[in-house]
């Protein structure tokens, strides 16, 4: 027996089928044997304690570690074994993991897959291609689904418009999925996906789209982070809708948020297109107090209202603080610098 059974006692053997440091342990003595082994030399000491969808997590983690060949071998050798195979948890692993790593091509037959693969495998290979980077081939799942009636994840759909909406030349992509989650009744986005749906939004104008998500997730009964603040005062400031943008401001401060850097920028943005001089200073002295540094687009926008303002002393007073945390002042600054 290799070491995995030192850390092992008799009385738990029975339920390491789901203990993820014992499968995961696997995944290492696998990622240990010589080249040309076979994982069965790992994998047959456990056989009679493992179950469907064990080897599932196994699998994602020898992905993790850049082994995709064993985690097929991993799969070939549970597919020998009635009491593990048929599983499409541990199918959809090892597709992921072959997706991801570009050693998984499409389906020839795309119709015959979409009609057959369970819902899990199929997701699996979207988030494969999508952690492989090959967006285009998740799009063309993911509106071949929708041509074929299937209804995924909406989580899956997040994933990839964050993704598309990263690259200029692809974002154009980004519009039939929106759609399509337009005319889903059950979308079960996390945080962290719904802000993100909401940044790709910004990006592409569709304000509206912003602020449908936002009022989903407040009737979802869930607080909004930082983050999902920011980027609605974000959209709002981008729409030119000042005042509507301090009114989530307010509610920012009465939800006891945490300000972070991104935030304390898009805050002063606001203040500066608002002209209001006084809530510039605060929040530019408060960024400071809570250690944060400012960014140059930070120091250009605190310069501009000061300049607006006819604040000549001061203008010149944060160009020199500017100046001492190694940025350059832009031509246009230094310009109307001069001519103030």
């Amino acid at each position: 027996m290799t070491h995995l059974s030192v850390s092992l006692r008799q009385p738990i053997l029975n339920q390491i089928f789901k203990n993820p440091t014992f499968l995961i342990g696997l995944a290492r003595e696998i990622k240990s044997l010589p080249p040309k082994e076979n994982v069965s030399k790992v994998l047959n000491q456990w056989a009679q304690f493992l179950r469907k969808g064990s080897l599932s997590m196994t699998v994602r983690e020898l992905g993790h570690m850049g082994l995709p060949d064993q985690a097929l071998h991993v799969f070939c050798w549970a597919q020998s074994h009635p009491n593990l195979f048929p599983d499409d948890r541990t199918l959809a692993s090892t597709i992921e993991v072959l997706a991801r790593a570009h050693e998984l091509k499409m389906p020839f037959d795309l119709d015959k897959f979409i009609s057959l693969a369970s819902r899990s495998v199929y997701e699996a290979m979207v988030k494969g291609f999508i952690k492989g980077g090959n967006l285009r081939l998740a799009w063309k799942l993911l509106t071949a689904a929708t041509d074929g009636k299937r209804m995924l994840d909406t989580g899956v759909y997040a994933k990839l418009i964050l993704e598309l909406g990263k690259n200029p030349d692809k974002r154009m992509l980004v519009f039939p999925l929106l759609e399509e989650l337009g005319k889903r009744e059950d979308l079960m986005f996390t945080q962290p996906d719904c802000t993100a749906v909401m940044k790709v939004c910004v990006r592409l104008g569709k304000f509206d789209i912003v602020e449908a998500l936002y009022d989903w997730f407040k009737k979802s009964s869930r607080s909004p982070s930082v983050v999902m603040y920011t980027t609605l005062v974000h959209s709002r400031y981008m729409e030119n809708r000042y005042r509507d943008a301090m009114a989530i401001v307010w509610e920012m401060k009465d939800s006891s948020c945490t300000f972070d850097l991104p935030s304390y920028r898009v805050m002063i943005k606001l203040f500066v297109a608002l002209n209001d001089l006084p809530k510039t200073a605060r929040y530019f002295s408060k960024l400071k107090e809570f250690g944060f540094a400012p960014t140059y687009d930070i120091y250009r926008e605190v310069i501009r209202v000061y300049m607006a303002s006819g604040r000549i002393y001061k203008c010149k007073e944060i160009c020199h603080e500017a100046e001492m945390a190694g940025f350059v002042l832009d031509e246009q600054t230094r310009l109307q610098l001069l001519q103030l």
